[in-house]
C-alpha cells in the first residue's frame, strides 16, 4: 500500500488519544504516524524485509501498550503508538500486491518478510498494488473521520497527504513504464544502487 495510506492509519491510531485524552494527542500523533511510515524506510534497502517484522512489532507493543495504560507516561505513550504504527505497517502489506516494479501483473509471491518464520509471506491481494484505486478508497475511508476528529493543524496534513494519495494513484503505472527506460541508461555504478525490483523489471 501506498505510504500515505501508512501515514493515514498513524492519525487514525491517535485519534484514540484525541477522544479519550487530548491532552495526549501532541504526543501520539507524531509518533503513530512515525511508526506507521517507518517500516517503509528500507525502500533502497531489503525493502519489505530489512524493516518490516509482522510478528516482532506486534509482540513488543502489547507489553508496551499495557504499560503505556497502567502507567502513563510520555516515552510509554510515544513508543507504544510507534511500535503499534510498526506492527500495523508490517500486517497491512501482506494484505497488498508484491514486491514488484509492476505488482498488478502479480509474478511476485513476496509479500512481506516473516523474520520469526523465516519466510516471505504471499501477498493476499486485497489491495491490488500500491497505488490502487482501492488503495486511494482507503486512504479517503482513513483521511473522513481524521477530518473530523481533528482541528488545523492536523486536518490540512490530512489534506495534503490525501491530494498526494490521488496524484500517486494517477502516475503509478506511468511511473514504472517511465523507470524501465530510465534504469538501463544510468550508469552501472548507480543501477546497482537501486531496489532490485527496479534493477529486474529492466532486464
Amino acid at each position: 500500500m501506498m505510504a500515505t495510506t501508512h501515514a493515514l492509519v498513524g492519525v487514525v491510531l491517535a485519534a484514540v488519544t484525541t477522544m479519550v485524552a487530548p491532552e495526549l494527542t501532541p504526543v501520539a500523533l507524531p509518533a503513530a504516524v512515525a511508526g506507521s511510515v517507518f517500516p517503509d524506510f528500507d525502500l533502497y534497502s531489503g525493502h519489505r524485509r530489512t524493516l518490516h517484522y509482522p510478528t516482532y512489532y506486534s509482540a513488543f507493543a502489547l507489553p508496551v501498550v499495557a504499560l503505556a495504560v497502567v502507567a502513563p507516561s510520555v516515552p510509554a505513550i510515544a513508543l507504544a503508538f510507534f511500535l503499534t504504527g510498526a506492527a500495523v505497517h508490517s500486517v497491512m502489506d501482506i494484505f497488498g500486491g508484491g514486491l514488484e516494479l509492476k505488482p498488478w501483473q502479480a509474478a511476485s509471491e513476496r509479500a512481506v518478510y516473516d523474520h520469526f518464520q523465516g519466510r516471505w509471506v504471499p501477498p493476499k491481494r486485497w489491495i491490488r498494488y500500491d497505488g490502487a484505486p482501492e488503495d486511494l478508497l482507503v486512504a479517503i475511508a482513513l483521511a473522513s473521520p481524521a477530518l473530523v476528529l481533528y482541528d488545523q493543524p492536523v486536518t490540512l496534513f490530512v489534506g495534503a497527504v490525501l491530494a498526494v494519495s490521488a496524484a500517486y494513484t494517477f502516475l503509478r503505472k506511468p511511473l514504472a513504464v517511465l523507470v524501465e527506460r530510465l534504469v538501463p541508461a544510468l550508469p552501472v555504478g548507480m543501477q546497482t544502487r537501486l531496489p532490485d525490483r527496479f534493477r529486474d523489471a529492466s532486464k
